[in-house]
């Protein structure tokens, strides 16, 4: 009986910030894409450092970069806020943002880097190719550009613990972005088919993931996903590291890096924790670069509880 009362209040809970949620983006829709943008931008600089995640956020600033300044250090926060916000915003406009065809003879809104790449995997027919990125800029925009080039891609992605508004990213992003695997039980099981059938799949590698393989972040002990390293290995098949920058004018450069040489044990097999490490480190190179492009609030570097024996 309490469990579900429990569970009614959560959804009760849930329904009223979707509704409070949807409210903003009705009005935005209501503004041309710039001005909503722009609008989204500026409240959640005032609005984000209200919340608790922004301590968490400056605490990972000050250790990922002990030799910036306090005035860095909440600039990047400032920034991810604005980054976090546009993303959000940018939902309701992802079938009007993309704007980029290989034929285009003026740079629009979106740009890339490394269509010589994409021509080339595209045109590898019924090779299996594996991508990865990070929460940088709009990485929605990423599988899109690959459609483009006639090069389909089935997407993981971590859906948020609001239904509500689950349900209203969802179907966002089946406007533009193709096929969508949401990360739950079995997709680990559906993207191997995908591969065996010589298909393209792409997927974040920047979260914490419980119990997953430890290595390092901003030179900090973390946890990372071993899926796509041991899919690297079962199938043996190319990886590329892919990226979205955002530019001013609310303006994307997307660029796909060229295939990485994955780390090998004495076997000559796909070794997946350095593998894991390696996409750390190029992760963590991009967040570098820019780092308020970055979600900091993410508790990227909270380790699992060791796991209590059961007794026997």
């Amino acid at each position: 009986m309490a469990s579900t009362i429990g569970q009614a209040l959560r959804n009760a809970n849930y329904w009223l910030i979707a509704q409070a949620a949807l409210t903003v983006i009705r009005g935005l829709r209501l503004l041309p894409a710039d001005k909503a943008l722009n609008f989204a931008d500026g409240a959640a600089r005032k609005i984000g450092p209200l919340f608790g995640r922004h301590r968490v956020a400056l605490d990972n600033i000050r250790k990922a970069f002990p030799e910036k300044s306090e005035q860095e250090v909440q600039a990047i926060a400032s920034d991810m806020w604005g980054n976090m916000a546009r993303l959000g915003a940018e939902y309701i406009f992802l079938d009007k943002l993309f704007d980029f065809h290989p034929d285009n003879q003026k740079p629009g809104r979106v740009e890339v880097r490394g269509i010589e790449i994409f021509e080339r995997l595209a045109a590898e027919k019924g090779a299996p190719h594996i991508f990865f990125t990070g929460h940088l800029g709009n990485f929605e925009l990423l599988p899109v550009a690959a459609a483009t080039f006639g090069l389909p891609m089935t997407a993981m992605f971590r859906p948020p613990n609001n239904p509500y508004i689950a349900r209203y990213i969802m179907e966002r992003r089946n406007i533009a972005s193709g096929s969508l695997l949401a990360s739950r039980s079995g997709a680990a099981l559906q993207l191997a088919r995908i591969l065996d059938e010589g298909g393209n799949i792409g997927a974040l590698v920047d979260q914490k993931f419980m119990y997953g393989i430890r290595g390092t972040f901003f030179g900090r002990e973390c946890e990372t996903s071993p899926l796509l390293p041991k899919l690297t290995r079962q199938y043996d098949c190319d990886v590329f590291p892919a990226r979205c920058m955002r530019l001013p004018g609310n303006r994307f450069l997307l660029e796909l890096e060229d295939k990485i040489e994955m780390p090998r044990d004495g076997e000559g097999k796909i070794d997946v924790a350095a593998s894991a490490q390696m996409m750390n480190d190029i992760v963590e190179r991009w967040v570098r670069e820019d780092p308020g492009q970055w979600m900091w609030f993410h508790k990227r570097w909270k380790l699992s509880a060791p796991k209590r024996r059961k007794k026997s």
